[in-house]
This record gives C-alpha cells, structure tokens and sequence, in this order.
C-alpha cells in the first residue's frame, strides 16, 4: 500500500484531495485522518483498476488523467458508460450496499493517479460524518442519473447533436480524450466523430 505520508509528492496529492468533489467537505485534520486508509496508485492507459465481477469493492478519487465506468457481455463487446476526471470520483456503492459483485469496470482511458479506499473503510469513515455521507451519496445519484440521462440521449439525438451535448458537458475532456473511445462512448465510429470535426459541425 502506497502510504501518502511517505509519497515523493504527497504536498502535491494532498492538494489534489482536498479539491476533491467530495473531499473538500473534509477539515485538513479529517483529511489527515483519512489518508492512511487511502491507497495512492498509477496507472497507463488500458489499465483496468476494477473488474466487472470483482467483490472487492472501492471508492476511487481521481487525482490525475481520465477513467472510464464500461460493461460488457459475454463477447466482451463493451459499453462505455460515463468518463471521470480529476476532482471527481468513481465507486461500487450501490454493489456493495447490494452485497453484489461490481456491475462494472472502470479502466483508465489516459495515464491515471488516483487514490483508493476499500469500501467497508469508506462507509466506516463517513457514518459519524452525516454531511460527508450525504455528499457522497447525492453524487453517487447525480453519477447514476448522468449516465440515465446520456443513454436516452444516444436514442434521440443524431450524431451532431450527440457530439455538440458531450462539449456541453465537458468541454475539458474533448481534447484529452481518445478519439476512439469518445466515438465508442457517443455510438459512433471514429471516422463519423473525424468527418463532423473535419467539417466544422463540432
């Protein structure tokens, strides 16, 4: 376990904590707290930090780079759900309240740092926080109800218009992200997302 305390840049992760969605609820002494619970790793792209299937269940603050939430069947042909970036956070919360395995994966779609915490750790952590706990718990419903939102979006919008939403949303990725795994996430092939760029649409 990479311990923050004894991190070459742990001035620099502890920022990155502390401007965290969630995290930034947190008194500098709560933070202090909770680091030794955190566990601080990297990652390159394609990395998968959570199997479909695994019970051993996270919470994962992003710290640096872009994750991604897919599923796949049984042919391993994936679906990509949402993306994640820094001062954000990804987690299993509904498997492990359901006693479940994750329904998902989350793979790093760039370089990634991020800082992990078992989610029987997490959920010892936040019960005397109400605040924090009720933080925590709106974004895991603002992330399910994104995610609601973008798949009937794939129905009702055409290509253009899927495109012109995601810049919308999240101006900041565009340029960061793989165009592959944009066209994916958007349902489109990558030459579609190439040619409404190439011809000023987006």
């Amino acid at each position: 376990m990479a311990l923050i305390a004894n991190h070459p840049e742990k001035n620099i992760i502890r920022v990155q904590l502390s401007q965290n969605c969630i995290l930034k609820e947190l008194t500098q002494q709560e933070l202090l707290e909770l680091e030794p619970h955190l566990d601080v790793t990297d990652h390159v792209k394609g990395d998968c930090l959570t199997h479909q299937g695994d019970r051993d269940l996270d919470v994962i603050f992003v710290l640096d780079g872009i994750l991604k939430r897919a599923v796949a069947n049984q042919h391993a042909k994936e679906m990509i759900l949402r993306f994640t970036s820094e001062r954000y956070m990804e987690a299993t919360y509904a498997s492990w309240r359901l006693n479940k395995a994750a329904s998902f994966s989350i793979i790093a779609v760039t370089k990634t740092r991020v800082a992990r915490i078992a989610m029987p750790a997490w959920s010892a952590y936040i019960q005397d926080k109400p605040k924090l706990k009720q933080f925590f718990e709106l974004e895991v419903m603002r992330i399910m109800s994104s995610i609601m939102s973008h798949t009937i979006t794939l129905h009702l919008l055409d290509a253009p218009g899927r495109v012109h939403r995601f810049l919308r949303k999240h101006p900041d990725l565009f340029d960061r992200m793989p165009k592959k795994e944009l066209a994916s996430y958007l349902n489109l092939s990558p030459e579609t997302l190439s040619r409404l760029k190439n011809q000023g649409k987006i």
